[in-house]
């Protein structure tokens, strides 16, 4: 395959909404609505305040809508700011195969790209606001998933920037050159290092917002006539070989315009780092089960594959930062023993410091197994070892929340109330009512700007 790039923007220029299968449109609209709970959630979050503040000196405008506030910026700093609000709460969906929170900086792009539209007196359609979400997570879950070896960069930001290009490419109609030197020019933006993962900063979140920000103005170059390299993914420094480093291409390949990756998207039922539901699962249904408390145990031990340990595992500390907190094991699974749940507000203040949650956490032994696959999430097992000797132990396969262990729709909209109430602004119920219905028939809605009307106080 001499250019792979080339195929796959072929799939996005000559692919509609009418070729879509039904399963992806369902999909694409729970996780509109999933994604924009996020987006609402975090824009409460305390850095949410200083990233907007710093969005402002960068320019004013008011073609696009920062969600869950009143502010307006231009297109690129508002992508950059919602895409922050996705993520910085670990709440967003994954693609558990590419290891990749897909949909975070692709809708901030998105719908940041749709109020521009708007404000040009050019409307975006629910069938072309749906059909350029699933060509973005065709193009970003197809690179990562043709990786083959362990995550070296944060994919949700090196690659996803990849699928927010391509997405705000088919909003604008692009041609297929346009397109590839779109992604080309992405490709010169890319970042998403890890180092901010393994200190819990939250440099994480704001790299999905510089991969937001980048979709659109590579667009914008694109646009212009602006050529971009072509061979950006397996060319002489092209990002699957020195980013990635292994791959394989051909398998994946073979499944452009048959399988749609929208179909391999999960939920996100809890705001910590997907590695750790299936110790929330497994501590839930052993919970459930046998009705121990945490004055009852004595010893946890999670095996759980290189992957997991590598990003989750790290040790638990007395005073974590929310974000290292979220991506911590034994906290996270401490948190889930002595609360029954996890919730945003456990990353909170004073229950980051919580001394009955630290003192579980101390009994948490986490292994690494030996899972061949460098990009496992699971199988994972957890074993519980009470105070009297009962000893408790169980396998998750697939956490819940996984497409096929689907959250229901009850949680699905219990999720999107708890977001709407955590946004920065408090706004009217009946707008987050609007909000489900719009998006449950978002085929039939001629200008999807209504979307981040409703989320504007």
């Amino acid at each position: 395959m001499s250019n792979p790039l080339e195929p796959l923007i072929h799939h996005v220029t000559n692919t509609a909404y009418g070729n879509l299968p039904v399963d992806a449109i369902r999909a694409a609209k729970i996780f509109l609505l999933d994604t924009f709970s996020c987006g609402l959630a975090g824009s409460g979050e305390p850095s949410a305040d200083a990233t907007l503040a710093a969005a402002h000196m960068w320019g004013t405008g008011s073609q696009s809508r920062v969600w869950g506030r009143s502010d307006t910026l231009p297109p690129p700093s508002a992508a950059a700011v919602n895409a922050y609000q996705i993520h910085c709460l670990e709440y967003d969906c994954v693609h558990e195969g590419g290891v990749l929170h897909p949909m975070s900086s692709l809708m901030a792009a998105l719908m940041a790209e749709v109020d521009r539209q708007h404000f040009l007196g050019i409307p975006v359609s629910g069938q072309q606001l749906i059909a350029a979400v699933a060509m973005g997570i065709d193009v970003s879950c197809s690179i990562a998933l043709a990786s083959t070896g362990p995550m070296r960069f944060f994919r949700p930001a090196s690659i996803g920037g990849f699928g927010a290009t391509a997405a705000c490419a088919k909003l604008r109609n692009f041609s297929f050159e346009q397109t590839l030197n779109a992604v080309g020019l992405q490709y010169g933006q890319t970042s998403g290092n890890m180092q901010a993962h393994v200190e819990g900063t939250k440099l994480l979140g704001l790299q999905v917002g510089f991969a937001a920000r980048g979709g659109i103005t590579s667009c914008d170059l694109a646009e212009k006539g602006i050529e971009g390299p072509k061979d950006v993914l397996t060319g002489m420094y092209g990002y699957l070989v020195l980013c990635e480093r292994e791959y394989d291409i051909e398998p994946v390949w073979a499944e452009i315009g048959k399988v749609y990756r929208l179909t391999q998207v999960g939920h996100k039922p809890f705001p910590a780092g997907r590695l750790t539901h299936y110790v929330i699962d497994a501590i839930q249904i052993l919970q459930g089960d046998h009705g121990f408390t945490a004055n009852d145990i004595e010893k946890v031990t999670a095996w759980i594959p290189p992957l997991a340990y590598r990003l989750v595992g790290r040790p638990d500390i007395p005073t974590p930062s929310p974000s290292y907190a979220r991506l911590c094991l034994p906290f996270v699974a401490a948190t889930t023993i002595c609360t029954g749940n996890v919730i945003p507000s456990d990353f909170e203040d004073d229950a980051l410091i919580r001394k009955e949650t630290h003192n579980i956490a101390a009994k948490i032994e986490v292994i690494e197994d030996d899972n061949p696959d460098p990009n496992a999430f699971g199988p994972q097992t957890v074993e519980l070892r009470l105070k009297g000797g009962a000893v408790f132990r169980i396998t998750i396969d697939k956490a819940i929340g996984d497409p096929d262990k689907p959250l229901s729709r009850d949680r699905q909209i219990e999720k999107f109330w708890r977001c709407w109430e955590a946004s920065a602004n408090k706004m009217p119920s009946k707008n987050g009512e609007a909000l489900v219905k719009i998006i449950d028939n978002l085929e039939d809605v001629p200008d999807t700007s209504e979307l981040t009307q409703l989320m504007s106080p």
